[in-house]
């Protein structure tokens, strides 16, 4: 017998000592006074003396740590929300059926306690238990250092059990919170309007991308999980909603790495009448503020070095080659063709650009929902935005010219029939839409996780998803060894 089985016996064989002892082993409702950090932030600074008259409470949590003293008495933490508190457990404090079930504890379990408020001789804030609950029992063992677990493909495929084990884990997902509403309460301030869009698709689009394909049985068609929303948005805007935006789930076929997770969220939004300087400029506000709003300031640490959201930078792509550019036989940039440009670009530049910077003006090649520019129709008014060597934003004067649409279709399909999966296919019914005239247009869409990552000093995009794609394990198993034990 593994030592996992022994375990799991071991502790089958306690659930009947806790019903034996008159508690269900999965307990329900428990009416508590407090949170463990509503405690802590309330109490920890009195003193003993100002901890009288007895300040009564009844708390639940998970037990993190658990030391008897002999047969008398004992210490256990009790874990709720990232922060820990002390009890206290005297056999002459509680009655026999509480002490009998202290007994009968491990670690992991889940218990509510009554009692009331002291400091020990070492002067930690502690709940001297009255009386005990329990609502529900660990059956698996925690790893033996689970105060740290470090095995990453763990962490990642059981996060249940890595927010257990890590509990300052928990903070880098309320940032992320705080950085979705952030986001949220600036657009809705400026009058937009968070709409939804659909997630399955006849036609993808919006984006350079491979789709995964699905398939509805009772229409007997092929769907396209989305990979943006943004040619539906844009219907939206034809339609006469002039500011609109989405905090939106995208699906993506392509690789995993740090920087890349084939599902990921995206905040996009339109904004009718402005062109794609008002959008760096409204960048510049949002980025700034949501830094300060999930962090406390706007200019943030990650991986040792500081990056200023309120000062971002404006170059053109060219400019940006020309100061970037490493080692020699840099050639003239202005003689660059499109493609040759961004492929340099993407070599040479993008993984210095640390601090964050707006890079605009690209070729209208790899641009097909871009607006030109009037002075310059190799070029469109499009900008991305990179912080830490990473893409954090991408945005453009929307292309509303519905014969022009057409025509950067046509282009696409042409790359796609050479052989690029990624190139963008043909929307008829969006193409139609602008032809019901669109207003000119700025359009964004940012980077929700990669964002996170910055704020959170987070060096992998799966640590900032709480269940990331993972290849399937082997099999378990444990469905049948808990079957063995009936």
């Amino acid at each position: 017998m593994s030592l996992e089985d022994e375990i799991l016996r071991q502790r089958h064989a306690r659930l009947a000592q806790i019903r034996a002892l008159g508690f269900d082993p999965y307990g329900h409702a428990f009416d508590f006074t407090h949170t463990v950090p509503q405690i802590l932030s309330g109490y920890n600074s009195k003193t003993a003396e100002e901890l009288e008259p007895r300040i009564e409470v009844r708390v639940a949590g998970r037990i993190q740590s658990l030391r008897r003293m002999g047969k008398g008495a004992g210490f256990l933490h009790l874990l709720q929300e990232g922060e820990k508190l002390q009890v206290y457990v005297r056999k002459d404090a509680v009655d026999q059926r509480s002490f009998g079930l202290f007994d009968l504890l491990d670690i992991g379990d889940i218990i509510g306690v009554r009692g009331y408020l002291f400091r020990t001789k070492t002067g930690e804030l502690t709940i001297h238990a009255e009386e005990l609950f329990f609502l529900s029992k660990i059956m698996l063992a925690l790893p033996e250092k689970w105060h740290g677990l470090e095995d990453v493909e763990t962490r990642y495929r059981q996060r249940y059990l890595d927010l257990i084990a890590n509990p300052e884990l928990r903070k880098t997902f309320l940032t992320r919170a705080r950085i979705i509403a952030s986001l949220r309460r600036q657009l809705n301030e400026r009058g937009f309007v968070e709409v939804e869009t659909p997630m399955m698709q006849s036609v993808y689009g919006g984006a350079a991308a491979r789709p995964f394909v699905t398939h509805h049985n009772t229409l007997d068609i092929d769907l396209y999980l989305r990979i943006a929303p943004e040619l539906y948005l844009k219907r939206l805007v034809v339609g006469g909603f002039d500011r609109v935006y989405e905090i939106n789930r995208n699906f993506r076929n392509e690789g995993i790495s740090t920087q890349h997770n084939p599902e990921f969220t995206m905040l996009e939004f339109y904004q009718a009448y402005t062109d794609y300087r008002g959008m760096m400029a409204l960048s510049k506000e949002l980025l700034r503020q949501v830094a300060i709003d999930a962090t406390g300031s706007d200019q943030v640490v990650y991986n040792g070095q500081t990056l200023d959201f309120g000062n971002i930078r404006q170059l053109s792509m060219r400019d940006a080659l020309n100061e970037f550019w490493r080692g020699n036989n840099k050639p003239n940039i202005n003689e660059l063709g499109g493609l040759a440009l961004v492929e340099l670009f993407e070599q040479h530049v993008e993984d210095q650009l640390i601090q964050p910077t707006i890079i605009y003006d690209f070729p209208v090649e790899v641009s097909p929902l871009s607006k030109n520019k009037p002075d310059d129709p190799a070029f469109v008014e499009r900008f991305e935005l990179y912080a830490a060597g990473m893409e954090l934003a991408n945005a453009f004067s929307e292309l509303n010219d519905p014969q022009e649409q057409r025509r950067r279709f046509e282009q696409q399909l042409e790359r796609k029939a050479s052989g690029d999966a990624e190139a963008h296919v043909m929307d008829e019914d969006y193409v139609r839409a602008l032809s019901y005239a669109m207003p000119p247009a700025g359009g964004e869409g940012i980077g929700i996780d990669r964002l996170t990552m910055l704020l959170t000093d987070s060096k992998s995009i799966r640590d900032v998803i709480l269940f990331p794609l993972l290849r399937p394990e082997g099999e378990i198993g444990l469905v049948e060894r808990l079957r063995s034990l009936d």
